[in-house]
């Protein structure tokens, strides 16, 4: 699997550029209110003192750290604060490549095409491993293609674009395999406040120096452009997760930082309740529309993203582009998420026309 652009932008830019009106169902970026208390604290922030318009420390205020230590049940030195989880996941697969342990990372298909681009430009080799057809981990799969060349296991649940929430003991039973080849694993748990079973366990359960989450604000926060994320790692690795972060971006952003913190201290679970409710509702209208219109499609445990499958119509940019054109909606392609789900279109459910946009895709494909 070859990723040389963001695909992402290619297919919005596509959709801006319509001539008529499109539903955007390709970006990640939540529709609804963040918190109140992040819109106080940033006006709060604006009225400070010139000193805390400066550099922060470079791992994170250490407010903010800590907090974020106390909601996971972690020391705070475990914590580093990063430009995003992007940076997070970047960072944490940095440091299963340094460590000369291999120079091969397992990428879970179908998978999140920003991981195979982290790996490349890290210089490394990806090697695509197939879920289960529900989406879930294939743990003879992963067996058969870990190796001592394995440097890296890539995890993300729940799960982008599947919408599975991965049996915890499949995931300890991963960072088990990778211990026997001194492999790490890395678990991304962006989508953790979206766990719509009941079933979601954090990988922080697993005792393991062969372990390291990554998480972040973005997405259950609804603030994508705050670029606040952060990693856990265990003592061993947080010295070089430091330095490298350090290197490639001095700190993060101050403000971002602070509102978040305020954020995470005044925001009741009720909030995230909602955001649940509402993309429950949501998933239920899209998916009812698909099934009217004879679709095959994914039900997300967790997460925002319905895969569907339109026969005859595989998953291929040229297909997306006609659907933008023709029907007015806009999804990625399949093939983005390797080579597992080529025949299926992912739809991101974060904007209040997911109904209006099935009812489009029912009366394309009619």
């Amino acid at each position: 699997m070859d990723y040389e652009e963001p695909q992402f932008f290619r297919v919005m830019q596509y959709a801006a550029t319509a001539d008529r009106d499109v539903i955007d169902m390709v970006s990640g970026n939540p529709d609804w209110e963040p918190p109140e208390a992040l819109r106080d604290a940033l006006r709060e922030y604006a009225g400070l003192d010139p000193a805390a318009f400066q550099y922060p420390a470079s791992d994170g205020l250490p407010e903010l750290r800590e907090a974020i230590a106390d909601r996971r049940g972690v020391d705070p030195d475990q914590v580093v604060v990063t430009v995003g989880t992007g940076e997070a996941n970047y960072l944490a697969m940095a440091r299963a490549f340094e460590r000369d342990a291999g120079d091969e990372a397992i990428l879970l298909d179908p998978v999140y095409p920003y991981y195979p681009g982290k790996v490349e430009l890290l210089g490394g080799t990806q090697r695509l491993v197939p879920t289960a057809r529900d989406g879930g981990i294939d743990l003879a799969a992963i067996r058969e293609a870990m190796s001592d060349r394995t440097a890296l296991v890539m995890v993300n649940t729940p799960n982008n674009p599947t919408g599975a929430v991965y049996d915890p003991d499949a995931v300890a039973e991963v960072v088990r395999l990778a211990e026997r080849h001194d492999a790490l694993v890395v678990v991304d748990e962006v989508y953790d406040r979206f766990d719509h079973s009941g079933r979601f366990e954090s990988a922080l359960a697993i005792d393991s120096p062969n372990r390291i989450v990554t998480g972040g604000f973005s997405k259950s926060l609804a603030i994508t452009g705050f670029r606040v994320g952060y990693a856990i790692t265990p003592p061993e690795h947080a010295d070089s997760l430091r330095a490298r972060h350090m290197l490639v971006n001095v700190t993060g952003p101050a403000p971002s930082q602070y509102a978040v913190h305020h954020a995470l201290q005044a925001t009741e679970h009720e909030y995230f309740a909602a955001s649940r409710e509402l993309l429950s509702d949501r998933i239920d209208a899209f998916t009812d529309a698909l099934e009217a219109a004879g679709a095959e499609y994914t039900t997300p445990d967790g997460g925002f993203y319905v895969l569907a499958r339109f026969d005859d119509f595989p998953g291929t940019m040229a297909n997306v582009e006609r659907l933008i054109d023709e029907a007015g909606v806009a999804g990625m392609p399949g093939e983005t998420f390797g080579t597992a789900r080529e025949e299926w279109i992912r739809f991101a459910l974060v904007t209040p026309r997911a109904r209006e946009a099935a009812e489009r895709l029912a009366a394309y494909f009619e």
